[in-house]
């Protein structure tokens, strides 16, 4: 009986830790942008701007990294600090040759250099065709110059979740531990 008490608080904890690391908060890094507490932050050098992407023709979820579809794609970029105001912000998407020698020539979107006195940039662009891209937000003005690189694919989907693999998998362990655990205590006291 004894032994079975422990086989079920160990498989309840087991359960409940794997519950509450598929439930905490989840942070992911892609290069200068970051999810932090429900926000996509991009970060370049010492400043953070909101990053904020939809396709209003495709998607109804905004996104904070990679592209879902091809078509057209709006970025908002906001000034979370006000340092930024007074200073210069480009804006350019590149594809991604593994070189940026030629900017030029493998550049597809670009905003010059501009101050944005109102702290908000709005990037539209039409991605005609799926692939990698590196997005490049310049700030120059201050002590130095600062650049944000973030590689994003387009048009190549969603990942796959690791929450969405793991979680049936800790749900149907449980479940199975819990009945198991249920049937050797009918057994035992079927026999006693």
């Amino acid at each position: 009986m004894f032994l079975q008490l422990n086989l079920i608080k160990q498989t309840l904890v087991s359960v409940l830790l794997a519950a509450s690391m598929i439930f905490s908060v989840q942070v992911q890094a892609h290069g200068g942008l970051a999810l932090a507490e429900d926000l996509c932050i991009l970060t370049v050098g010492p400043y953070t701007m909101h990053f904020t992407g939809y396709q209003p023709l495709t998607q109804e979820e905004e996104f904070c990294e990679d592209i879902p579809e091809v078509g057209k794609t709006v970025v908002a970029l906001d000034y979370i600090n006000d340092e930024l105001r007074p200073l210069t912000t480009e804006v350019r998407i590149i594809r991604d040759t593994g070189s940026e020698e030629n900017l030029d020539d493998i550049t597809v979107y670009h905003l010059p250099p501009k101050v944005y006195p109102s702290a908000s940039i709005a990037v539209e662009h039409v991605f005609p065709e799926k692939g990698k891209f590196v997005g490049l937000v310049t700030v120059t003005g201050g002590a130095e110059d600062y650049v944000s690189r973030f590689p994003f694919s387009v048009g190549e989907g969603r990942p796959t979740s690791w929450v969405t693999i793991i979680l049936p998998v800790v749900i149907i362990v449980g479940a199975g531990a819990f009945f198991f655990s249920r049937r050797r205590k009918v057994e035992t006291t079927d026999t006693a």
